[in-house]
């Protein structure tokens, strides 16, 4: 099974244009424009990966990390955001992060670092490291 990867962004175009691609690389994408859309969408939908942006409406991507990482204790959160994450931030969420992406992002780099994520494919597989992102 691919690689279930889920989009929490109220930027459409943003959400749209980076689940064309990551479906392209062959994964499996689910995205929400926030964060009680994102917690529905979970529901039916198992992330393994959520891309979740920090700054949103009415939930902020912190709160939306905890919430989902408590609904599925297995989920891995990268969040992203044009703002810089503090270390306050990332104490105050509490969740595990997978890592932190600063918009605007290199997609294909996303790609790479997903990869080797994809269920059955060599540990060495790929390339990339959170700290490249």
């Amino acid at each position: 099974m691919p690689l279930r990867v889920l989009i929490v962004d109220d930027e459409v175009n943003h959400r749209r244009t980076l689940a064309i691609r990551l479906r392209a690389a062959g994964f499996l994408v689910a995205d929400a424009g926030n964060g009680p859309d994102a917690l529905t969408v979970l529901d039916d939908f198992p992330a393994d990966v959520a891309i979740v942006d920090l700054m949103m409406p009415g939930i902020d991507g912190i709160e939306v990390a905890r919430r989902l990482t408590r609904r599925r204790g297995s989920l891995r959160v990268i969040l992203t955001s044009a703002y810089h994450l503090t270390e306050s931030q990332v104490d105050r969420a509490n969740v595990d992060l997978l890592g932190f992406l600063p918009k605007p992002y290199d997609v294909e780099r996303l790609v790479e670092y997903l990869l080797p994520m994809q269920p059955g494919r060599p540990a060495d597989a790929g390339a990339g490291t959170a700290s490249e992102h």
